[in-house]
């Protein structure tokens, strides 16, 4: 049997286990020092679980069960027949704390979407305020028989448990053993994901599939050999990484950053993750830094380790210019490689916002420039991913290569074959390298991470918006069951439904296109939600009118691209209209909307619904205001089509 657990074992077990041998197993999985406070917490525990556990000899406990996608541990399991109780106690506490009764939900939310054999399960959680006064509640249960929390302090506990009992069903027992050695296999967001690794967790502990583990770890592994020699023979060398839609590009490069960075014993290499979407950026060192200093670090150390950890490419862009020095950084992992900027917009900003009249380098030419100032070794991963451009002027891989070809003939490229091809090198000829070019093919991430759940969404969405009305009826129907999607012509009721939906900490929030110009009458207003604005809007929690919470301000494609939410609103404009079988693309300037003709615009705001389309994992409402009568910048025309073509191809109403 899996120990997953600090201890588990059936309840006769445990009651016939003294305190002390419970106790040490507790300290061992600690790793052996424990602060007074939590050996009395778990002290409490026991005594009260033992007095009260005797009438289910044959049932399964556990204590700190680990549910690693938080980077937590749950304080107690009780498996009976056919029921997992999620127990967390507060010892000590005499109020039901409103964080508590999130914990609580979100790890008993944790086990029913990640854990296989607690899938089909009734999961009950339960708060122990040790203190607090009784609160009596009844047992109802969701859709996804995950329970309404229960809440006791130790005096009703015994009741409590009970009368839950009651609802047993002896033909449908949970085999323990089977339980517990169940795989688990979670879809972490990336900022859950980011944080686990950082903390020293391997990919393994967040990855969805074994697969998916065993394809990311290959991939680190090559990566590290290869980085290994080159720092072994003082050579240049580049990696360029692909993959699967949801393959888990992102979370690679985490990985190899944290690896190096952990192994760095000599603090010369100072591997650093980059990346140009800065609300990303902001919004991961925001989620380290207040992890690490919910662990006991100094806040503002924590943030300046999580600055050297994770950068914005302009700014180590824009160091570098200031400074002809070399980087301190000797590897370097850039995200979403193929959207630095061309030679034509990186001129023209060098030119606007630099005063360098003459500077004439695309975006990874000066990049590599950068890093080939080394004498000896260094060493750049390129994580190649596409289909959500939002900007023009991104120059794609034929620009890192083409440098590679021109200026830099020393430096060793590593491929995987399926680089070779027109979607990433429409024109380029790999065999212009030489023999300086290695194939390795596990440099190809070929297991998508992304759950079963958010795969027929990103097929739905793309048939939506781009395939036939017949076509878009079958995707929506083949998600409709999993992942619910709802419409509305009402931001109240959307508000109300987001609210309803979600359990324990889910995050949820509106979302608009930067395009959307005329929501202000519904008080929404594009751009509000800043790149600065982002770390407190995805981070912070519901007693805060700042964060996605509030329900207040929107924010648009290019704060949410790279993020997630638990459940969105969309809210639809008229900057992109149903027209029959295709879309009519508007732009608004001045006082009124005016066509969009060229392709690559049209493409652009295509993305843009795209990007938010696919934000939410668990579902979402799409709000297609009514148009108004006496505004011409808000004409029916521009919303009743959109919203009959949503009607046409299945979607439901809100059910108010």
């Amino acid at each position: 049997m899996n120990q997953r657990s600090g201890y588990q074992g059936l309840v006769n077990q445990f009651l016939a286990a003294s305190t002390s041998e419970i106790l040490g197993e507790l300290t061992l999985s600690q790793g052996g020092s424990v602060e007074a406070l939590q050996r009395n917490a778990w002290i409490k525990q026991i005594e009260i679980l033992k007095n009260i556990l005797s009438p289910y000899p044959d049932g399964f406990v556990a204590f700190e069960f680990t549910i690693p996608r938080m980077g937590k541990r749950v304080d107690n399991l009780l498996i009976y027949k056919d029921l997992i109780l999620v127990i967390e106690f507060k010892v000590g506490s005499d109020k039901f704390d409103r964080l508590a009764i999130q914990q609580v939900i979100d790890y008993s939310l944790d086990l029913k979407n990640f854990h296989q054999g607690s899938h089909l399960r009734k999961i009950i959680p339960i708060l122990v305020a040790t203190e607090a006064h009784y609160k009596v509640s009844d047992l109802s249960f969701s859709d996804d028989y995950v329970s309404d929390p229960l809440l006791s302090n130790s005096l009703n506990l015994e009741l409590v448990i009970k009368n839950v009992l009651k609802h047993c069903d002896d033909q449908k027992t949970i085999d323990s053993s089977k339980w517990i050695n169940s795989g688990y296999c979670p879809t972490p967001t990336i900022i859950e994901a980011s944080k686990v690794l950082y903390r020293g967790h391997g990919v393994t502990d967040i990855s969805r599939t074994e697969a998916g583990a065993d394809n990311l770890g290959l991939t680190t592994q090559t990566l590290n050999q290869e980085i290994n020699k080159s720092k072994e023979h003082g050579e240049k060398s580049i990696f360029l990484v692909t993959g699967v839609p949801g393959a888990g590009k992102t979370l690679a490069g985490l990985n190899l950053a944290c690896e190096r960075r952990r192994n760095d014993t000599n603090e010369n290499e100072h591997a650093v993750f980059l990346s140009g979407n800065g609300p990303l950026v902001r919004v991961l060192k925001e989620a380290l830094a207040r992890d690490a200093s919910e662990r006991g670090q100094k806040k503002s150390d924590a943030l300046r380790e999580a600055e050297a950890f994770i950068q914005n490419i302009h700014h180590f862009r824009d160091e570098c210019l200031k400074n002809p020095a070399p980087p301190t950084e000797r590897i370097v992992i850039f995200d979403e490689a193929q959207r630095a900027w061309d030679i034509k917009k990186t001129k023209r900003f060098m030119k606007e916002k630099k005063q360098q009249e003459n500077f004439n380098a695309s975006e990874p030419e000066f990049l590599i420039s950068a890093m080939d100032r080394h004498k000896g070794w260094a060493s750049i991963v390129c994580l190649v991913g596409g289909g959500q451009e939002l900007n023009s002027g991104e120059a794609g891989m034929e620009e890192w290569l083409k440098a590679l070809k021109d200026h830099y003939p020393h430096w060793k490229i590593f491929i995987p074959q399926q680089l070779d091809s027109k979607h990433y090198l429409p024109t380029f000829k790999l065999e212009d390298l030489g023999s300086r070019l290695i194939q390795k093919d596990s440099l190809h991430l070929g297991v998508s991470l992304r759950s079963f759940r958010s795969e027929k969404l990103s097929k739905a969405i793309a048939t939506l918006l781009e395939g036939t009305l017949e076509e878009s009826k079958i995707a929506i129907q083949e998600i409709s069951q999993s992942y619910p999607i709802r419409i509305t012509r009402s931001l109240d009721d959307a508000r109300k439904w987001l609210r309803n939906s979600a359990r324990g900490s889910e995050r949820y929030g509106l979302l608009t296109s930067a395009g959307a110009k005329r929501l202000k009458p519904l008080g929404l207003t594009p751009g509000l939600v800043t790149e600065k604005d982002s770390p407190n809007w995805f981070l912070n929690d519901d007693r805060d009118v700042r964060s996605s919470y509030s329900l207040e301000d929107p924010a648009t494609e290019f704060q949410v691209q790279g993020l997630e939410l638990d459940w969105a609103g969309v809210v639809w404009d008229g900057d992109f209209v149903r027209n029959s079988n295709n879309w009519k693309y508007q732009t608004f300037i001045g006082n009124k909307w005016t066509k969009v003709n060229q392709e690559s615009r049209q493409k652009y705001r295509l993305n843009a619904y795209r990007v938010l389309l696919t934000r939410a994992r668990q579902g979402m409402v799409i709000v297609v205001p009514n148009g108004s009568e006496v505004d011409h910048t808000r004409p029916s025309a521009n919303y009743d089509p959109t919203w009959e073509y949503l009607i046409n191809i299945g979607l439901k109403l809100i059910e108010t």
